[in-house]
C-alpha cells in the first residue's frame, strides 16, 4: 500500500485525500461541539448565571463528547470511518439546532448542550480511520495532522461571537447545521475506508473488555486526560476566564481563545512528526514539564498581554505537542485492529479530563475571586504525570 507524498490528494481512495476529508469533518464537528463556550458571557448576562452555573453550562457538552467516544470508537472498528463520520455529521445537526433556539432557558441549554456533545465523539472515528491508511512509521504524522482538526474550537471561539453579533443566535446555529449537512454528504460520497481495513464483527462489549485489559489503554488514558483534557478545558472555559479574570469583552476573549486553540492545533502535528523522529515518550515529557512551568506563571496572575498572553500561548503549544504524541505512543503499543476501541477509551479519558477543570475553575473563582488555585493544581498534576511518563515508559524505544 502506497502512502507516500507521490499520491494525488485529489483522487478518492488515497491516504492523503482521506486524511484531508477526515480532518475537515473533525474540524467542523468540533466547531459544533464548542458552540456554547464562546457565548458564555451572553448566556451569563441574559440568564443571570453565577460563575458555577456558567462553568456547568460550558462543561456539559464535554461530558457526552467524552463518554460517547467509547461506543463510537467500537462502532468505528465494526462499521468503518466513512459511515460513522457521515452519521455523526447528520446526527449533530439536531442538538445544534435545538441549542440555537434555547437561549432563553438555562434548563433547555443544559439539556441540548448535553446532546451537543455527540459532535465531540468524532475524534474516536478519525484516529482509527486515518491510522488504517498509513504504515506504522507514518502514523504519528497522520494522527498529528488529523488532530489539527481540533482547531474547530478556534474557529468557534473566533467566528461564533462574531456571527452572533452579525446575523443573530439562531441564524448562526442554522449556518452550522447547513455546514454539517454538506459535510455529511461529502464524507459519504468521497471518503473511503482503507483497503487494509477489515471490520471487526464480534460484539462491542467483549472488545471493550479486551481493550481495558491492556495496560497501554490505561497508561495512554492518563496521559491524554492531561494533554487533551487541558486543551479542551482551556478551549471551552478560557472565554469565561478572560471575561471574568481579565475583564475582556466577549469578542476580545473569543479572539484570544482562538489564538490559544490555533497554537495548540499547530503544535499537534509537530508533536506527531517529532514522535516519529525522536519518540513519543520524549515529546510527552516536554509537553507535561512545559505545561507545569507555564501553569505556575499563570497562577501568579501576571498582567494581561504580557506575560499572561505569552504564557497562555506557550501552555497551548505544550498541550498541543502532548496531544500529538500520545496517539503516536498508542500506535507503538497497540495493534491496528484494536486501535478504534482503544482510541475510544483513551479519547473518553481525554474528554473527561476536559470536563472537570471548568467546574473546578468556576468553583475556585466563586470561592476566592481569582483562578490561582486552579492553575496551581494544573501545575502539580502535570508534574506528577511527567514523572510517571518518565518511569513507566523507560523501556519504550524512543
Amino acid at each position: 500500500m502506497r502512502t507516500g507524498s507521490g499520491e494525488r490528494a485529489t483522487r478518492p481512495g488515497t491516504a492523503s485525500a482521506n486524511l484531508a476529508l477526515a480532518t475537515t469533518a473533525f474540524t467542523l464537528t468540533f466547531w459544533a461541539w464548542n458552540l456554547i463556550g464562546p457565548l458564555s458571557r451572553t448566556y451569563t448576562e441574559s440568564l443571570g448565571l453565577t460563575p458555577t452555573q456558567t462553568s456547568i453550562l460550558v462543561a456539559f457538552p464535554v461530558l457526552v463528547g467524552a463518554l460517547g467516544r467509547i461506543p463510537v470508537g467500537a462502532l468505528t472498528d465494526r462499521h468503518g470511518g466513512r459511515l460513522m463520520f457521515t452519521v455523526l455529521c447528520f446526527v449533530s445537526i439536531v442538538p445544534t439546532f435545538l441549542v440555537g433556539i434555547s437561549g432563553d432557558s438555562y434548563g433547555m441549554l443544559l439539556l441540548w448542550g448535553f446532546f451537543l456533545g455527540v459532535a465531540g465523539t468524532s475524534f474516536a472515528v478519525g484516529i482509527p480511520f486515518v491510522n488504517a491508511w498509513y504504515q506504522a512509521n507514518r502514523r504519528g504524522f497522520a494522527t498529528g495532522v488529523f488532530g489539527a482538526g481540533m482547531g474547530g474550537t478556534a474557529l468557534s471561539s473566533f467566528l461564533t461571537p462574531w456571527l452572533v453579533n452579525a446575523v443573530g443566535l439562531l441564524t448562526t446555529h442554522l449556518l452550522v447545521c447547513a455546514a454539517l449537512a454538506v459535510m455529511g454528504v461529502v464524507m459519504w460520497l468521497f471518503s473511503r475506508d482503507a483497503p487494509t481495513w477489515t471490520p471487526r464483527g464480534e460484539p462491542a462489549l467483549p472488545r471493550m473488555r479486551e481493550a481495558l485489559r491492556l495496560k497501554a489503554t490505561w497508561q495512554a488514558s492518563l496521559l491524554y486526560a492531561v494533554a487533551f483534557g487541558g486543551f479542551v478545558a482551556f478551549s471551552t472555559y478560557l472565554p469565561t476566564l478572560l471575561t471574568l479574570g481579565y475583564e475582556y469583552a466577549q469578542t476580545d476573549a473569543g479572539l484570544r481563545t482562538a489564538g490559544f486553540a490555533i497554537a495548540a492545533v499547530a503544535a499537534r502535528p509537530v508533536g506527531g512528526v517529532l514522535s516519529d523522529r525522536i519518540g513519543p515518550v520524549r515529546v510527552c515529557l516536554v509537553s507535561f514539564v512545559g505545561t507545569c512551568v507555564f501553569a505556575v506563571v499563570l497562577a501568579l496572575h501576571p498582567p494581561a498581554e504580557f506575560p499572561a498572553g505569552a504564557a497562555f500561548v506557550l501552555i497551548a503549544l505544550s498541550l498541543g505537542l502532548g496531544t500529538g504524541a500520545v496517539f503516536a505512543l498508542v500506535a507503538k503499543l497497540v495493534e491496528p485492529s484494536r486501535v478504534g476501541t482503544v482510541t475510544g477509551l483513551v479519547g473518553a479519558a481525554g474528554g473527561l479530563g476536559g470536563y472537570f477543570p471548568p467546574l473546578l475553575m468556576g468553583a475556585v473563582y466563586q470561592a476566592t475571586g481569582d483562578y490561582a488555585l486552579g492553575f496551581v493544581l494544573l501545575a502539580v498534576v502535570s508534574l506528577a504525570v511527567a514523572l510517571y511518563t518518565w518511569r513507566a515508559f523507560r523501556d519504550v524505544r524512543g
